[in-house]
């Protein structure tokens, strides 16, 4: 992904196309221009524009929202290293195909991270390899108990309600999913749709002519299969892109405890806060992990002050992203 400077901000129009995806991340040229007020010409031009030099990327989606809100399975770490040693534990994470996300902080000694993993097992990654490596000095790592907002979730609001809600796609028609599957979305997923996804994860806006090629299937086949998946809500893309071209360049973690009592609701609340990207009942002493961007510190100090009140929380822990490393308008 290109870097970008902080004045690098993206045009409002390119921002609403930017939004666009967000809602549906294979929307065709034609549906995005008519709800959007431009003409297909356009919205085909500004799309290949932005993808042509990695400002805007659309993939799916590395972490799966779990049925039910529940158990994500997934770890949040937070790893201190030695000065000078950043880049080499950073270099190592990215490399993990188990590891699709790695932010580092402002102190430049501090990674954040989210590693997928079975719920309570001893991940050796947790147990054994980061507490032996020399670098390391302290390693924290949270259970995912409870998802309520996801990265894949969050929308840039430059969109009115009623254009989110014509450009995004139908609710996953109820009953065709299985509570009894193993699946994260209650549905096992078959060869053929693996593939598809397989195909689509670095690039979900394939066409599905590409995408017959590249599986060997018939482009009606194709065209069924992506249909169904978009149905039942296992085709979930995310737009990958700096958030400093959106006018956001400030990210920020928050670390929250909050009274048992007031726990789902803080949660929610957050998870409704258009600043907000992602949100999550925990385990530890800091129960609600939550990540936000915001235009710049005064805003940030406007939400702590003011939109955590009244929520329960009873500590917080606010610590400020200087770079994205994997997972969100990067490439590791």
């Amino acid at each position: 992904m290109a870097r970008v400077s902080a004045d690098s901000v993206l045009s409002l129009t390119d921002q609403r196309l930017v939004a666009a995806l967000q809602c549906d991340g294979r929307i065709a040229a034609e549906r995005a221009a008519q709800v959007l007020g431009l003409s297909p010409t356009t919205v085909r031009r500004r799309l290949q524009a932005l993808s042509a030099d990695g400002t805007v990327r659309v993939v799916i989606s590395p972490v799966a929202r779990p049925r039910n809100g529940g158990s994500a399975g997934a770890l949040f770490l937070r790893i201190r290293v030695l000065r000078g040693r950043l880049d080499t534990i950073v270099a190592a994470l990215a490399a993990r195909d188990d590891i699709p996300f790695i932010d580092v902080s402002t102190s430049g000694e501090e990674i954040f991270a989210v590693a997928r993993t079975e719920p309570g097992s001893r991940d050796p990654l947790v147990f054994r390899q980061l507490p032996s490596t020399q670098a390391v000095t302290s390693l924290e790592s949270a259970t995912v108990l409870h998802v309520f907002r996801l990265t894949s979730e969050w929308r840039h609001h430059v969109l009115t309600a009623p254009e989110r809600a014509a450009l995004s796609p139908a609710e996953p028609v109820a009953g065709q999913t299985s509570s009894g599957s193993s699946g994260p979305y209650g549905v096992d997923t078959d060869p053929l749709e693996q593939s598809l996804i397989d195909a689509l994860a670095p690039d979900a806006r394939l066409s599905a002519a590409a995408l017959a090629v590249r599986t060997g299937q018939a482009e009606s086949t194709v065209r069924r299969r992506i249909a169904r998946l978009a149905a039942q809500g296992r085709l979930v893309t995310q737009v990958l892109v700096d958030t400093r071209c959106l006018g956001l360049p400030i990210e920020a973690k928050l670390l929250l405890h909050v009274a048992p009592d007031h726990l789902a609701a803080a949660g929610k609340a957050l998870a409704d806060h258009p600043s907000v990207h992602g949100a999550f009942a925990t385990t530890g002493p800091s129960n609600l992990h939550a990540a936000a961007y915001f235009s710049d510190l005064t805003a940030l100090y406007d939400f702590l002050s003011r939109d955590l009140v009244g929520l329960g929380i009873t500590r917080v822990e606010t610590a400020i992203v200087g770079r994205a490393a994997k997972g969100r308008g990067t490439d590791a």
